[in-house]
């Protein structure tokens, strides 16, 4: 269901003011969609943010758009001037479509333990399992068959979609939303290796007797897993966001407001500094450290700690095949040929003694 809502009661709700350049009386301009410049049809509102999308801001059928004051002579639509137009365009987006309550109450199939209090006001959904000594906080939503184990805790206003896991004695901070399939808090991927009988190798299981801890306002994507520490805890710091099917192995802790992408893996025991920017499909491994505000490029394959800001890249070039072989058959060679180069510069400082002499 989407709200209705004029440009004035935005700014009044939001911030940011009208352009008074606008050919259009625009105060009382009701939208109630979002839109991008290309789609966008009457009564969405919409964004600009780049004037490489130029042409789509003056052949956009929205109603208006959001933008950045220098932008404003760019289009005769009625505009609202901000200095971040896609944050804004968020919270637009946010206002415009609310997201749907669930009914309060526990449904007739779900098991919960009788030592678990369950405050009117959350929502607990089919086949949901609650085991023993689990705290709930006000304004939970559990949906359709999640598993909240033994003495787990989920804070107010944190959000579980259909078939989340929260393994024993995690903790879940307030206002999170955790989506469906993700596992908190599955043991650790931990194992010793030991020789036996005729020298046979075979793996020894170690407990993972850490917990995982979620501060407050932390996303977590579907499929994702988090693993609990082995002996420490394995610790996501506040407003951290995590795409779909990351995995965050033992020990690991993430910094605050760091975002990461699909597909990441992050191996035991690394840490990650606070308002980092991991691109999809990255490998970092493990007992590293991750300085904050570092970016690293999608694909990339960390080997070593990363001790100062910046952005980082570790890939190969795209090519196309056949000369991809050719590029990596020439790595393959690179310490013959620094070999030759360092003794042709042995040579040339040679002769050039000799002809000093």
């Amino acid at each position: 269901m989407h709200n209705r809502l004029s440009l004035k009661q935005i700014i009044d709700k939001l911030g940011g003011c009208l352009s008074q350049s606008s050919a259009l009386p625009s105060a009382d301009l009701p939208v109630f969609r979002v839109g991008s410049l290309a789609f966008a049809s009457e009564g969405a509102i919409s964004f600009f943010n780049d004037t490489k999308y130029t042409a789509q801001l003056q052949a956009t059928n929205a109603s208006a758009v959001i933008l950045k004051p220098e932008h404003a002579p760019l289009t005769q639509l009625p505009v609202i001037i901000t200095n971040n137009p896609y944050a804004y365009f968020a919270k637009v987006s946010q206002l415009l479509n609310p997201v749907d309550q669930k009914e309060t109450g526990v449904h007739a199939s779900a098991s919960v333990d009788v030592s678990v209090s369950v405050p009117k006001n959350c929502h607990i959904g089919a086949n949901v399992v609650i085991e023993r000594n689990v705290v709930l906080g006000d304004c939970v939503v559990i949906s359709a068959g999640c598993v909240v184990e033994k003495e787990a805790t989920l804070g107010n206003d944190t959000v579980l979609e259909a078939n989340v896991t929260i393994k024993h004695g995690c903790k879940v901070g307030q206002h999170c939303h955790i989506f469906s399939g993700a596992v908190i808090g599955n043991d650790g991927f931990g194992y010793a290796e030991e020789m036996g009988e005729n020298q046979a190798e075979h793996w020894v299981k170690i407990p993972q007797v850490g917990n995982t801890i979620i501060h407050d306002n932390v996303d977590i994507g579907a499929n994702t897993t988090i693993d609990r520490g082995a002996i420490d805890d394995t610790v996501i710091e506040e407003g951290v966001k995590i795409d779909n099917l990351v995995q965050i192995a033992h020990n690991c802790r993430i910094g605050a407001h760091t975002v990461i992408a699909a597909c990441v893996g992050i191996a035991g025991s690394a840490v990650i500094g606070q308002h980092c920017k991991i691109g999809g499909a990255v490998v970092i491994l493990g007992h590293l450290n991750i300085a904050d505000n570092v970016t690293i490029s999608i694909g990339s394959v960390i080997t070593r700690s990363i001790l100062q800001p910046g952005t980082y890249t570790a890939l190969m070039p795209f090519q196309e095949h056949e000369k991809w072989l050719k590029s990596a058959a020439n790595i393959r060679q690179l310490d013959k040929l620094t070999c030759k180069v360092k003794a042709l510069e042995n040579a040339i400082n040679n002769l050039k003694k000799k002809h000093k002499q």
